[in-house]
């Protein structure tokens, strides 16, 4: 299957078109979107097809075998060895084929499509009490089809095995165009007309080799996922052709569809936790806590804990994560409190509520990213431009390739003891972590895989450490698969004969060799294909600053990993934002991970070739909403909006920009001229021919209203009733300055209630907030410099700066310093950076609040969750009796986003994801907080309802006025 030319591919797109219903895309931002997975590899396909359903898969596959082209079948593409990239025709399930068929409650089995989301079957068997036991930590956006061609298999493992354990039919397509339904025997389950079994001379060589089946695999091992499950073939295991099809990477045939087997889900739950010395000490005690029949026996030490997050974790250097299951709850902590009166650990404890647990579960699940970061930054890759990190999370970079190895259990501790020594010899550092219980292991390694030489100590470790893993009698992949990256040493765990067989087997399904070439046999070299290879070997001159990637942007892209925790469906969970316009769209490139693939192949120049001017980028960060949820929530701190910024900046510099960047990036400058005649334009606003007129000409979407304007701002206000007095200096910001000075009116009475003098700046400043998303970058910093000029007496005495807007609070806590990095000022002021709740808990700490027992609804601004956080402000809420949680999401509004033409549509999904059903459940009497002026904007706009700021409803509180203002707008 030679290369192809770009006539080539323009016939095979023709042809595809003209036979497939679902879509069918070949250009370059398609194409880019899938060169890569969660793996160090990176292959450049032709296309990529969405198949509509089952007959499309045969209808892009008869294609594809027509002009000579491979097909690689593709889940998620979250897999880590680089079996989720090829060339040739990419096959998308995740668009059209991911529905739960059907669950059957009595047979305890459901009937799923290759794309159907793994938390999606377990939502819909949990309606029946059940669940699907293999769970990977990417169990909210992995798919099944992935995970049967990976043989995937999680946490739950030593309580319900692998993926393979738990499946029992499969119909399935070769690239021949055989359609198969796999189950036991030879031949196929059921009566399915057309449909056969086993391909033609399985049987034989079965037959041919049975003693070699019998003795060529190792046995003990409840993770050996690597090269083909032939034994699973023998008249003993039960000829199970479904089994030897699992962790076969898509190189047999593509799956169509699956029956799964279900388990009952235990109603209640406990987490025991374990504190041990270190890893080893960990490791040495999983396997004698397999008799306790636990759901789960999780290991991890104490360097993959961010800072701050390690609540709830007893004394130790490393924990073993141990979930138990009953009938009640209090069946599940006694079985918990047993394993932790039997357990030989420096500190235990037990943690029966939810809401706990799902905390400290998330710290684990998210060590596939945070793995990636050594905290100190000695693993930054030498003759990379480095640099120092400056907080907890980031540093040197580490990857996948020798990702998830696995062991017998009993055997983990002297394995982790040997692994690490081989670390050290090789000049490497990782840290283990995973399902201790069932002996297998992640590891992301500091590899520098950008130099010559670093590629070669790649290829050596690898090498030696899987003859250190076969000696412990262990398998290469314990869960992702072999891929790329372990494939090329099979021969090394099952010998030659073994890996001539798999060869064979291959063949029988797949003579033409059309599936997922270069992957298990017939293997590309493990040192091949990287994707870093394609980068520039020179920084990119850029605006930001970057201090956590050492000041270079290719490592900031670099960043992604790609584990796709932005791909997460539906409504969001707890207070979690990211990404917004992936779960309003669905659609890869609008996901954070998505974005980031196009960045990395802007700058490879090979798919997409047009740099910063390119437009599948720009198209594809139209819908990122600079939410900065990425910030905190991705599991790496991917941070897309500043990259956004940085894309806008180069991408119009010298050129005419979208007229909503004239209009609302320079938001700052209209509303200081248009002050003066407030009232005027308020009651044009309100005149359709001339507000539609406006509209278009600002670029702004004409489903919207235009905010009302103060008819006095806030300073205005100040000049006459403020007080000015010490320690606390309050930031005018332009959105409570020129459209809601009734905050700042209700903080000044709030802060000097509890004792708290306040002063303005002592002339005009701005954050440069509106500039920066749009990529105004020298704007923003010419407006950040003159602000800086007028707060320097200020920042010379050490005053705090309380900040109102939590948008223009994290613009000044991390855009600031990274746009000016070497201005000092920028970092002192940034430091000094306090919002109200803040500076309050801060300032006055003997002052109580007035008391409100009041229930609240509303939403956590989305860049103090991902910048600034929300403690101080849950804390004021509770000493105030305001009771309940606020919803995560984002409110869809995001400053300019919302308001820009074409924008509205996803606005308002995002909205609906999490802020508007939750105001619509609040009942009477709830108070709606919303800090944010996009946010309280959003629910005016949409649900008709007046959000508030803290400020206000604690100010209402102090006087006893009713807190449901009259007027629906400020300044009306």
């Amino acid at each position: 299957m030679a290369d192809r030319t770009v006539a080539d591919r323009r016939g095979l797109e023709r042809a595809l078109r003209a036979e497939v219903r679902g879509e069918v895309d070949f250009s370059p931002g398609a194409r880019a979107l899938t060169t890569m997975d969660a793996s160090n590899y990176r292959r450049v396909p032709d296309g990529v097809v969405a198949p509509y359903d089952a007959a499309d898969v045969a209808a892009a596959l008869a294609v594809c075998r027509a002009h000579g082209v491979p097909v690689v079948p593709r889940g998620a593409g979250t897999s880590i060895a680089g079996q989720a990239t090829g060339t040739g025709v990419v096959l998308d399930f995740t668009r059209h084929m991911r529905s739960v068929v059907s669950v059957d409650p009595a047979a305890r089995t459901a009937v799923v499509q290759p794309g159907a989301v793994l938390d999606r079957l377990r939502g819909e068997a949990g309606r029946h009490g059940l669940t699907f036991g293999p769970d990977p930590s990417t169990h909210s956006r992995c798919t099944l089809g992935g995970m049967i061609g990976n043989n995937s298999c999680g946490s739950h493992s030593v309580a319900w095995g692998t993926t393979a354990d738990n499946v029992r039919e499969l119909s399935v397509v070769t690239y021949g165009g055989a359609e198969l339904r796999l189950g036991k025997g030879w031949g196929p389950p059921g009566s399915r007309p057309g449909a056969a079994g086993a391909p033609e001379g399985l049987r034989e060589l079965v037959a041919d080799h049975l003693a070699l089946l019998r003795t060529g695999f190792p046995g003990g091992l409840p993770r050996r996922i690597s090269g083909y499950a032939l034994d699973a073939l023998l008249p003993e295991n039960g000829t199970d052709l479904a089994r030897a099809f699992c962790g076969s990477e898509g190189t047999l045939a593509v799956l169509t569809e699956a029956t799964v087997r279900l388990v009952d889900s235990p109603p209640a739950r406990a987490l025991a936790l374990l504190g041990y010395a270190d890893e080893s000490a960990a490791a040495e005690a999983a396997a004698g806590l397999l008799p306790h029949h636990p759901l789960t026996v999780e290991g991890m030490a104490d360097d993959l804990v961010p800072d701050g997050e390690g609540k709830g974790l007893p004394r130790g250097g490393a924990w073993l994560f141990v979930e138990t299951g009953g009938a009640t709850a209090a069946e599940a902590r006694a079985r918990a409190e047993e394993i932790v009166r039997g357990a030989d650990a420096l500190d235990g404890t037990v943690v029966t509520d939810p809401a706990g647990q799902r905390a400290l579960w998330r710290i684990r699940e998210d060590a596939s990213g945070t793995a990636t970061r050594i905290p100190d930054g000695a693993g930054t890759p030498p003759g990379d431009a480095g640099g120092t990190p400056t907080r907890a999370g980031s540093g040197g970079e580490a990857w996948p390739g020798w990702e998830d190895c696995a062991v017998p259990p009993a055997r983990l501790g002297a394995y982790l003891r040997d692994f690490r020594a081989l670390l050290a010899q090789h000049g490497l550092r990782g840290t283990p972590y995973g399902h201790f219980g069932d002996g297998c292991i992640h590891v992301r390694i500091d590899f520098d895989l950008l130099g010559e030489e670093g590629v070669r100590r790649f290829r050596a470790f690898s090498q030696d450490v899987a003859g250190l893993v076969v000696a412990h009698g262990g398998s290469l992949s314990g869960e992702h698969g072999d891929g790329q990256a372990r494939a090329e040493l099979l021969p090394r765990m099952y010998g030659d004969e073994l890996v001539a067989q798999f060869g064979r087997f291959k063949d029988l399904w797949d003579p033409a060799g059309g599936l997922n070439p270069g992957m298990l046999v017939r293997p590309a070299r493990l040192d091949e294909n990287l994707r870093f290879a394609v980068l520039p070997r020179e920084p990119v001159d850029v605006a930001f600053g970057y201090p956590h990637d050492g000041g270079d942007f290719r490592a900031a892209v670099r960043r992604c990993v790609g584990v796709a925790k932005c791909r997460v469906e539906g409504p969001s969970s707890g207070a979690e934002v990211m990404c917004p316009s992936y779960r309003a769209t669905g659609e890869e490139r609008h996901s954070t991970r998505g974005r980031a693939r196009l960045l990395h192949e802007m700058l490879a120049g090979e798919v997409v070739t047009g740099g910063w001017r390119s437009p599948e980028v720009r198209e594809a960060l139209d819908l990122c909403l600079s939410c900065k949820g990425c910030r905190s929530d991705c599991p790496v701190d991917v941070d897309m909006a500043t990259y956004k910024a940085e894309f806008l900046h180069h991408h119009y510099a010298g050129r005419r920009r979208p007229a909503a960047h004239y209009s609302m990036g320079m938001l700052p400058r209209w509303l200081r001229a248009a002050a003066p005649f407030a009232g005027p334009l308020n009651a044009a606003s309100r005149v359709g021919p001339l507000a539609s007129l406006a509209k278009r000409l600002g670029g702004i979407a004409p489903e919207r209203e235009f905010p009302r304007l103060a008819t006095r701002t806030f300073t205005s206000w100040w000049r006459r009733n403020g007080t000015p007095g010490s320690p606390l200096v309050l930031w005018p910001d332009t959105f409570t300055e020129h459209l809601s000075p009734s905050v700042g009116r209700a903080a000044v009475r709030v802060l000097e209630a509890a004792g708290l003098g306040v002063r303005l700046p002592p002339g005009r400043v701005c954050c440069g907030l509106t500039y920066v998303s749009t990529g105004q970058l020298d704007r923003a910093r010419a407006v950040m410099r003159r602000a800086l000029d007028v707060m320097e007496p200020v920042l010379d005495r050490g005053a705090p700066v309380v900040v109102l807007e939590p948008s223009c609070a994290a613009a000044l806590r991390t855009d600031l310093p990274e746009l000016l990095a070497d201005d000092p000022r920028a970092h002192r002021l940034a430091g000094s950076v306090r919002t109200f709740a803040a500076a309050l808990e801060e300032h006055a700490t003997d002052w109580r609040p007035p008391r409100l027992d009041r229930p609240v609804a509303g939403q956590t601004h989305c860049h103090q969750h991902a910048v600034l956080g929300d403690a101080a402000e849950r804390r004021l809420r509770e000493r105030a009796g305001l009771t309940g949680e606020l919803s995560g999401g984002c409110c869809g509004l995001a400053g300019n986003f919302g308001f820009e033409r074409g924008h509205y549509e996803v606005s308002v999904a995002c909205a609906e994801d999490r802020l508007l059903p939750a105001v619509r459940a609040a009942t009477a009497g709830t108070v709606l907080l919303a800090d944010g002026f996009s946010c309280r904007t959003q629910l005016e706009q949409l649900a008709v309802r007046r959000g508030r700021h803290l400020a206000e409803v604690l100010a209402e509180g102090l006087t006893g006025e009713p807190t449901e203002p009259t007027e629906p707008v400020d300044g009306v």
